[in-house]
């Protein structure tokens, strides 16, 4: 075949034609043919012409060149030549034959459908760090040339160019990469809880979803803790940023609110020293979190929220509220002052906390996405478990999702039958006096015999109402209350007073006339504490569990 009938369409060709027919004058001469002086030593010189690149031998030049060549004829891809780089790439080839019989090679690839698509296109196709038979990997550009007698038959001209370093470099880059997202997300996961803390009067569940690269794997972190007396704490917060930087500050972020919440503080007083630790931690590093408690008695879901989306609560008639207000600037920032706020959560209800990887999305408004999720939580129903699965496929959460996803799914549930005798409450109003102890005892005596409580932990509850009674009484001020609840786990017995000085545990000597009263308590209940109530005033409380049936 005659190699110089074919003419590759490369960039350029037709500037270089046009340039030697267009008169133009010689940069080295000026307008009126005089020549620079200092030109005329190199004019008189007379160096040897340099060939114009139109005019080297095309079939010498892409034989030195270190990238493969092929090139092929016709409408079956016939071999027309190889250079010499190919021939040690892949050995001899038989000039003439079909190219799928002649370049096997190509195959493995994928170049053969590119052959007819730039055949038929005329227009040029790369395919990149594509891994040949010999295991070295190559980036393929196809050219297509036409005969230069004007026959119009096209040809494929096939430069293949070893990229192998260049695709190992970025093979080990994902690798690497790869390794630190699963750190990432290992470090995230055993940050977490393990199991969720499972409160006596709500049924909760929790799901968390990484991201699907090593840039969404960032500090979303959620946690139930149950404080003693019936009421449970709910947090769930987002650390801004990626990666294991993002995870390792989740982690002391939690672990902070594990410790605050035994302190059973308010939740904007939590949120307040939360703030002031985030700052320690690192001033250019901001978390939004939202801190809740519910307490069985009142019926309602107290929360604090520094710059977090809000509590979503959907009623037992599938009505869903926002939890919006109020709302701080996220934690870190400094300089506010956190307040509270409360919803109902009702028998019947449930409520949803997440993070913004949820209902966030680039081509949508964050609104949007809020109510996307308050339309799926309103149809939801099933478990805790059931409707945190529901939800994540609802908003289209995927393993390659471009942000982190926690959820946070709590069930307050309506008790009927059987069911509902094993929550019991009980009340007694102390008006103070001489006979509100012995009032009280008895009250507590009827209260648990008719909870049909063993001997043992009848007299045990009647002692405990008897001593935080009388502590109410010596130390506390009016109004007073005694309460009795009992739930499927546990007896807790509560009284209140409104006196904001809260009993610490002392070792009494033996001449001290008082001291003993919560020392007793401690000893033979199952666990005590207190805490100062919204309204003023304290709360002092044990709790006993009940034998397992």
């Amino acid at each position: 075949m005659n190699f110089t009938r074919w003419s590759a369409r490369l960039p350029g060709t037709q500037r270089r034609a046009a340039a030697r027919t267009d008169p133009a004058v010689s940069p080295d001469r000026r307008p009126d043919g005089s020549v620079p002086a200092a030109r005329v030593e190199q004019l008189t010189d007379e160096a040897p012409p340099v060939p114009a690149v139109d005019d080297l031998p095309v079939r010498d030049v892409l034989g030195r060149v270190p990238a493969l060549v092929a090139l092929v004829h016709g409408p079956d891809h016939r071999l027309a030549y190889v250079n010499d780089a190919y021939v040690a790439a892949f050995g001899m080839r038989d000039l003439g034959a079909r190219a799928r019989e002649a370049l096997p090679e190509l195959d493995e690839p994928g170049l053969f459908p590119l052959l007819d698509q730039v055949q038929r296109s005329g227009r040029p196709r790369t395919l990149k760090s594509r891994k040949a038979p010999d295991g070295r990997s190559y980036t393929f550009t196809c050219t297509p040339v036409t005969e230069g007698d004007g026959s119009g038959d096209r040809g494929v001209l096939v430069f293949a160019t070893d990229v192998t370093d260049h695709a190992e470099a970025a093979a080990r880059l994902r690798a690497s990469e790869r390794r630190q997202r699963e750190t990432a997300v290992t470090l995230q996961r055993s940050l977490l809880p393990q199991e969720l803390e499972e409160p006596d009067d709500l049924r909760v569940a929790a799901t968390y979803h990484p991201g699907g690269t090593e840039a969404a794997v960032g500090g979303d972190w959620y946690d139930v803790i149950t404080l003693g007396g019936g009421r449970t704490a709910l947090v769930i917060g987002d650390v801004m940023g990626r990666g294991v930087r993002a995870a390792a500050v989740m982690g002391q972020l939690r672990t902070a609110v594990r410790a605050y919440a035994r302190l059973d503080l308010p939740p904007h007083e939590v949120l307040q020293l939360l703030d002031g630790l985030a700052t320690e931690i690192d001033a250019n590093q901001i978390a939004t979190c939202v801190y809740a408690i519910h307490d069985p008695n009142e019926g309602r879901l107290v929360y604090a929220s520094a710059g977090h989306l809000p509590i979503l609560v959907r009623d037992e008639h599938g009505t869903v509220q926002r939890a919006d207000e109020p709302t701080g600037p996220p934690l870190g920032t400094g300089g506010w002052v956190h307040t509270s706020g409360s919803i109902s959560l009702t028998p019947g209800s449930t409520a949803v906390l997440y993070t913004d990887g949820l209902v966030e999305r680039r081509d949508e408004d964050l609104d949007e996405g809020i109510a996307a999720l308050e339309g799926a939580l309103s149809g939801a129903t099933g478990t805790p478990q059931v409707i945190c699965d529901r939800l994540v496929r609802s908003a289209g959460v995927t393993p390659d999702h471009d942000d982190d996803v926690a959820v946070l799914v709590l069930q307050h549930p309506a008790r009927t039958g059987a069911d509902a005798e094993l929550f019991r409450n009980a009340a007694l109003e102390l008006l103070g006096g001489v006979e509100a102890a012995p009032r009280a005892r008895a009250f507590a005596s009827g209260v648990l015999a008719s909870w049909r409580f063993p001997p043992d932990l009848h007299d045990l509850g009647v002692l405990a109402t008897s001593e935080l009674v009388a502590n109410s009484l010596q130390h506390g001020t009016p109004p007073m209350r005694l309460r009795l609840r009992r739930t499927d786990r546990r007896l807790i017995i509560e009284v209140t007073d409104g006196d904001d000085h809260l009993p610490r545990r002392r070792r009494a000597e033996p001449g001290d006339e008082s001291g003993r009263g919560i020392a007793i308590v401690a000893t033979i209940a199952t666990n005590w504490g207190s805490r100062r109530t919204p309204g003023g005033g304290k709360a002092v409380w044990c709790e006993f569990v009940l034998p397992k049936p």
